[in-house]
């Protein structure tokens, strides 16, 4: 009732590493550069995002320099000059075939992004309630546990997937027996796998808290928070939940197997309520699903046989080399408009500015950011070297340059002032910024002529990809680090530049931190060290298939995958985890019938939770945002591959040892 409704969402806070180096470097520019916007505004010479707009007109033609094209264009400026607030009356600007973008857009189209997908939910909802009756239900109305399947569903996600294991063992119980007894037995076989599948995924979660982006500290923060509430749920109100049905069963037993007379027929409330589909059986053992006796009669079998686990391995190598090749084909960082809704007025603004301005990057600020000896012919000759070292990089046009010193230079040699004379350098430079007002944003000088610090600009060009960006990034500030002038280089996109060195860094170290919590936990609950290896394995085997299969399905490895890494993490445990303690703790005498019980006692709720997950999410692949859609693609092979580790792999890979 009291969180915050109105409150806007930062996406430069949520979306960015913390404490990227990028963050520094603006804070360093906004302490010492100064810019006045209503004399001459320059975009490239801002530190950070400003309010203003900018407006990419495309000609039909060859080409904008034609009079009458040129004409059109002069309107358009005319226009956008002219451009004033909506009156009370509604008057509004109209605007031409002109793609727009204001400094305040992605920030307002991110919001409304999530609007896009609320009547989805809703039919998950339902999705979700219809499949958990059907599997739920069985035609005996004594044994049907529609209602309780319903519950469970109600009892948010994670308690879907406990309350299928709980259900699933409760069938195995008998109907005669007290319900003390028959809590008892199920609370004894599924207790230990859901704790262990509980404990598992809130550390996996909770191990996303280290990463350098907010969005993934506050989801991985809230869903970790939230597994636990619902293990308590499940555990407790759950368990409460199906002890009353086990009354309700109870009750239906004795009103069927003792009417008032031989011949009294039940009456329609014990009908409705009790009467079994067909006819009335003399004894209610144990229920067993179809789909129970599949598993353990017909798939464990066949899954079992020597040609079939020949068969397995086969797949299995290729899945492995296929994610293998597509992790390397993973484009890293996240695309701006990925942030807006597929509609929104932003996407093809982008996409002009990427087919006809993708030659040109940001104008990048080469900043010396120490007090040097700029009228000294040799400090202006290793100045001159470091400047030469970036126009010589591959992603900068070297004849694009702008650097106050050079002009100055220039301006003191038609003058034929002395240009290494301290007192004339320092002296001619009022007058030279009065005929070059522009510079004066790049000269920090005090009031007693010392010059703190200055600033040039490099043209990048050709870093349209991912790739290209961070190797730029990357390779400017190695530039800059060794100039023998203290060097800095910094531009406003580079805080989101930032991501694309720091997302694999912080996606591998989570995989490997809450994988071996994984292990540490699995070693510590599932009685042999050979399985825990084995689960470890299947949440390695997981990530590299969704992470190389992303590649295959468009998904970039950003902060918003990261953090369905961090769910795959937590689910592919679940599946191995589950089976693996169930043929750990067989009885069974050979290692193929020791698979087989772990399928028929577990295979049926690892398939029921799978298949419930896809259901929920099926709902976003028809989201406009690519949020949501990437969502929906990486639980899609979470759930796929994590069911098929679970019920084909790890079985047949168990008994190999």
């Amino acid at each position: 009732m009291y969180l915050p409704r109105d409150g806007e969402e930062d996406l430069e806070e949520q979306y960015t590493p913390i404490g990227s180096p990028a963050k520094a470097e603006r804070r360093f520019v906004q302490g010492h550069f100064t810019a006045n916007d209503s004399l001459v505004f320059s975009i490239s010479r801002k530190s950070a995002e400003v309010p203003y707009a900018s407006v990419l007109v495309v000609s039909n033609t060859e080409t904008l320099l034609e009079p009458d094209i040129l004409e059109e264009i002069s309107k358009v400026d005319d226009a956008v000059q002219a451009l004033t607030v909506t009156q009370d009356n509604g008057t509004q600007i109209p605007y031409s075939e002109v793609v727009y973008f204001s400094s305040l857009s992605r920030q307002l189209e991110f919001e409304a992004t999530s609007m896009t997908v609320v009547p989805l939910f809703h039919l998950a909802y339902l999705l979700i309630i219809l499949f958990a009756i059907v599997s739920c239900y069985r035609c005996d109305c004594v044994q049907n546990k529609m209602w309780v399947a319903v519950f469970g569903v109600i009892s948010t996600a994670l308690a879907v997937v406990l309350g299928f294991i709980m259900i699933s063992a409760w069938q195995k119980t008998s109907l005669t027996g007290s319900i003390s007894k028959r809590m008892s037995d199920v609370y004894s076989k599924v207790a230990v796998s859901i704790t262990v599948t509980t404990v598992t995924n809130v550390l996996a979660f909770y191990t996303g808290i280290m990463t350098s982006f907010r969005s993934v500290q506050y989801f991985c923060i809230y869903t970790g928070t939230a597994l636990l509430f619902c293990y308590f749920y499940s555990i407790t109100c759950f368990g409460a939940c199906m002890a009353l049905d086990g009354k309700r069963e109870g009750v239906c037993l004795r009103w069927l197997k003792k009417p008032e007379t031989p011949n009294q027929e039940c009456s329609s409330l014990k009908k409705s309520c009790c009467l079994p589909g067909s006819s009335l059986q003399d004894e209610y053992e144990a229920d067993i699903h179809p789909v129970n006796l599949f598993f353990r009669d017909s798939f464990g079998p066949f899954l079992t046989s020597t040609k079939a686990k020949i068969c397995v391995v086969f797949p299995y190598v290729s899945y492995i080399i296929t994610s293998l090749y597509g992790r390397f084909q993973v484009q890293e960082g996240s695309d701006l408009r990925n942030l807006a809704s597929d509609d929104s007025y932003i996407t093809p603004y982008f996409n002009v500015e990427e087919e006809h301005f993708y030659t040109y990057g940001p104008r990048v600020m080469v900043i010396i950011t120490e007090v040097h000896d700029y009228w000294d012919k040799d400090a202006r000759q290793k100045l001159e070297k470091c400047l030469a070292d970036f126009e010589n990089n591959e992603y900068v046009d070297e004849n694009l340059t702008e650097f106050w010193l050079r002009e100055y230079v220039k301006y003191m040699e038609n003058l034929r002032q002395h240009i290494n004379d301290k007192t004339a350098f320092l002296s001619n430079i009022p007058t030279f910024l009065m005929e070059f007002p522009l510079f004066a944003y790049d000269i920090n000088i005090t009031s007693s002529q010392e010059i703190i610090c200055s600033r040039a600009f490099v043209q990048t060009m050709g870093i349209s990809s991912s790739t290209s960006r961070k190797l730029m990034l990357l390779q400017f500030r190695d530039t800059a680090e060794k100039c023998e002038v203290p060097l800095m280089v910094y531009n406003s996109a580079f805080i989101y530049f930032d991501q694309f060195s720091a997302i694999v860094e912080n996606t591998v170290r989570n995989v490997i931190v809450a994988s071996a919590a994984m292990f540490i936990v699995s070693l510590l609950l599932i009685p042999h060290p050979l399985c825990s290896l084995w689960v470890t394995f299947a949440i390695a085997s997981v990530i590299v298939g969704v992470t190389g299969f992303m590649a295959f399905w468009n998904v970039n490895l950003d902060s918003i995958s990261m953090i369905n890494l961090v769910i795959c993490i937590g689910f592919s445990f679940d599946f191995s985890a589950h089976i693996s303690y169930a043929f750990v703790s067989s009885s069974e005498p050979s290692v193929n019938r020791k698979a087989i019980e772990a399928l028929y006692l577990l295979g049926y709720p690892v398939l029921q939770s799978a298949i419930s997950t896809i259901i929920g999410v099926c709902v976003l692949s028809a989201a406009k945002a690519y949020i949501f859609r990437t969502f929906f693609k990486i639980m899609f092979l979470v759930m796929v591959f994590g069911a098929a580790h679970g019920l084909i792999f790890i079985p047949v890979f168990l008994t190999f040892f």
